[in-house]
């Protein structure tokens, strides 16, 4: 049976929506892990004779933040790679060295057996999946919304947040079921090595997949172009940036950083913080990909305004139900749900919008830098000033009140339609498909 043309391109889109999106599920599943083992990460590595656990746990979050910091310098050195020799080269390369990274996390010696050298050793780690992530987010992006067929870039874009939420979900399952299964004696010596060994074959998996992945049509055919002004690109990364702030903090802020905010300020088990988590993930996850495909019909800003939107009116609330302790189970379940709900809103359309803000000879680089930078401020350092706030002012309201004002913030962004960034001419912003498209994604 012989492939039509039409029925050729389909089956490619599909490939690199799958090839693409990979990366990103094994990148988020280790993140979420590090995030959800958070206490016992601080117990084994950050916890010399004379610290306590609160010491601990910051220094923790702060190796969490620094891997983000590397974001941004990864963003930039294998966008520019990707921009010039390809899409595929590089999500090959950076694949490779998440999975490696990862993968040694699970097998360092702690605090006890070598003592300083131990949180040495997995900064460093850290590091470099810090490098690694921030290459990964711009190219498979590129490859997912440069594949996408006409007038399906929000969805298409939708996916990548989508396998964030299932690696998300992968690691509070697979730590869930530990804490199970394991005592708690058990888990801390030697159980919360697991998750990270797992990387290795999902990693293989990730790179066989993109092995058999082709370069992008519209890098091929634009790569020669001329590259639009220095200016017009960062104020296109300046813009895109603050665009996805409330993404990136309410994101990490509900999905992440709950569990040990659970634990250490509301006296909650592990097993009820990973609940809690499970379900604000999943809510995320049911969102994303009807947001995306929202988007295609009625705008990126549109959908994504009405997500940061509800953050900033609902945020308070929702924690002050989860501090109640007249409040039944299944209302702060459903509390916890509806958060990450919100955030799929934003998560959903926010790829594409970023693809469409930058034009091929430079859109691995941009949006990467751009995603890059917002998720280092305002997801890296969440855990960060959240702990470290509710220490100082013991305002057990902190978390929402990080999450409303930078979603305020993303608001403005989202309202304010500049005069002229460089993937708003036609033509610009994915390849050929990019005419069947206005300014704000919506299909015409």
């Amino acid at each position: 049976m012989t492939l039509t043309f039409q029925d050729r391109g389909a089956a490619r889109s599909r490939k690199a929506l799958v090839a693409g999106s990979v990366g990103n599920l094994i990148e988020w599943y280790e993140f979420g892990v590090y995030g959800y083992f958070a206490t016992i990460i601080a117990a084994r590595f950050f916890t010399p004779e004379g610290g306590t656990e609160v010491e601990a746990l910051v220094k923790t979050y702060a190796s969490f933040a620094l891997a983000f910091f590397f974001r941004p310098v990864g963003a930039a050195l294998f966008g520019r790679l990707g921009d010039r020799i390809g899409r595929r080269p590089v999500l090959i390369l950076v694949i490779t060295l998440m999975t490696g990274a990862t993968t040694l996390i699970g097998a360092l010696p702690t605090y006890d057996s070598v003592g300083a050298l131990a949180p040495w050793l997995l900064t460093l780690l850290r590091v470099l999946q810090g490098l690694s992530a921030g290459g990964e987010f711009g190219g498979a992006v590129s490859v997912m919304t440069e594949f996408a067929p006409p007038g399906r870039r929000g969805l298409y874009g939708s996916w990548q947040s989508f396998t964030v939420a299932l690696g998300l979900l992968g690691g509070a399952g697979v730590a869930a079921l530990l804490a199970t299964m394991l005592s708690e004696e058990q888990l801390g010596d030697w159980g919360w090595r697991l998750p990270f060994l797992l990387t290795l074959p999902l990693g293989l998996g990730a790179l066989w997949l993109r092995l058999r992945l082709e370069e992008t049509p519209a890098f091929r055919e634009e790569r020669q172009a001329g590259r639009p002004p220095v200016r017009e690109v960062a104020g296109a990364i300046a813009l895109g940036a603050g665009r996805i702030m409330g993404w990136a903090a309410a994101g990490y802020t509900f999905l992440v950083v709950l569990p040990s905010y659970l634990q250490s300020t509301l006296d909650a088990t592990f097993q009820q913080a990973l609940i809690a988590t499970v379900l604000a993930n999943f809510g995320f996850a049911v969102t994303i990909v009807p947001a995306g495909w929202l988007s295609d019909r009625f705008g990126r800003r549109a959908v994504m305004l009405t997500g940061a939107v509800l953050v900033v009116v609902l945020a308070v609330p929702l924690l002050n139900l989860l501090q109640d302790p007249g409040v039944t189970l299944t209302v702060k379940g459903a509390a916890v749900w509806g958060a990450g709900a919100v955030v799929g809103l934003m998560a959903g359309p926010g790829p594409a919008m970023l693809a469409e803000l930058f034009p091929t000879q430079v859109r691995y680089t941009g949006l990467g830098l751009a995603y890059a930078l917002s998720n280092a401020v305002f997801s890296g350092c969440a855990g960060l000033i959240i702990t470290e706030t509710i220490e100082r002012t013991g305002s057990v309201d902190i978390p929402a009140y990080y999450a409303g004002a930078t979603c305020a913030v993303s608001v403005l962004a989202l309202a304010w339609a500049p005069k002229k960034v460089p993937g708003d001419r036609p033509g610009a912003a994915t390849g050929a498909s990019a005419a069947t498209h206005d300014s704000e994604g919506r299909a015409s």
